[in-house]
């Protein structure tokens, strides 16, 4: 890098200093901005003022301030739609929720929960056919989702850990509105009826939520037992449990704090 003399890298760095981009004083200059570039990483390496690497704080390692609302939110959408992997060419695992684009709504909300989770690591949607993948990548996934672990979940033990069991009693709502938003719906169903002589529809809504883990469906129902709503559940032969919420009352409950999809 010195074949442009020290007096030409001199000048680039008094540049750089009084703020200057690297494109720029390469035009000035006439030099590769890669030699700038080159110049500048090698000046700061000098000083001492190269960035360590990179280390976001967690909440269970250091001690680090959690979101807990969004934490019950994004537990749920894990638990149903989620799941960590490590690629062997990353270094790091992410957590990713598949969103469907027929609900941007929900999309942006699994977004805005990673953030707030995840406050200083990288987020980001990844297109694919009819949906994006929302992803987070952090180091400390497994240390905030210790239910990860090999195999589907359906097949293993699910379990929450004394300190998620707390946050989600604290916050019932946003672990039902997330697993709802992985595994669930509202629907309007109808019926026909004989009101004096003439038949008459009758619309009404309800809440299905169906999972193949019975752990998931046990913490699904504790959360809406701890919230008033009532359900009813049904096994199917393929081994999915649905559970329903059909009462009035109790779905009024549901549209007030959760609603439809998005």
């Amino acid at each position: 890098m010195e074949f442009h003399g020290t007096e030409v890298r001199r000048k680039a760095l008094a540049l750089a200093r009084g703020g200057a981009r690297n494109a720029e004083v390469a035009r000035t200059l006439k030099v590769p901005a890669g030699t700038v570039g080159y110049w500048l990483h090698m000046e700061r390496a000098r000083q001492g003022k190269l960035p360590g690497r990179h280390s976001p704080l967690c909440p269970r390692c250091d001690g680090r301030e959690l979101d807990e609302s969004a934490y019950a939110y994004l537990l749920g959408l894990y638990l149903g739609d989620g799941h960590i992997i490590q690629y062997s060419a990353h270094r790091v695992p992410n957590l990713m929720v598949v969103c469907s684009d027929d609900w941007p709504g929900l999309m942006d909300a699994c977004e805005a929960a990673m953030r707030k989770v995840f406050p200083d690591n990288s987020v980001c949607r990844v297109r694919r056919t009819g949906c994006h993948n929302v992803k987070v990548y952090s180091r400390h996934l497994w240390c905030l989702f210790p239910q990860h672990g090999r195999g589907k979940k359906h097949e293993r033990p699910i379990a929450l850990e004394p300190w998620q069991q707390e946050i989600v009693d604290g916050h019932p709502w946003e672990l039902i509105r997330g697993l709802l938003h992985a595994d669930g719906c509202r629907i309007t169903n109808w019926t026909v009826r004989l009101v004096g002589g003439e038949r008459k529809r009758y619309e009404y809504p309800r809440y299905f939520f169906a999972n193949k883990s019975q752990d998931i469906v046990r913490i699904y129902v504790e959360a809406l037992e701890k919230v008033g709503v009532e359900w009813k559940a049904t096994h199917r032969t393929t081994g999915v449990c649905n559970v329903s919420v059909a009462r009035r009352a109790s779905v009024a409950l549901m549209d007030a704090h959760i609603g439809p999809k998005h």
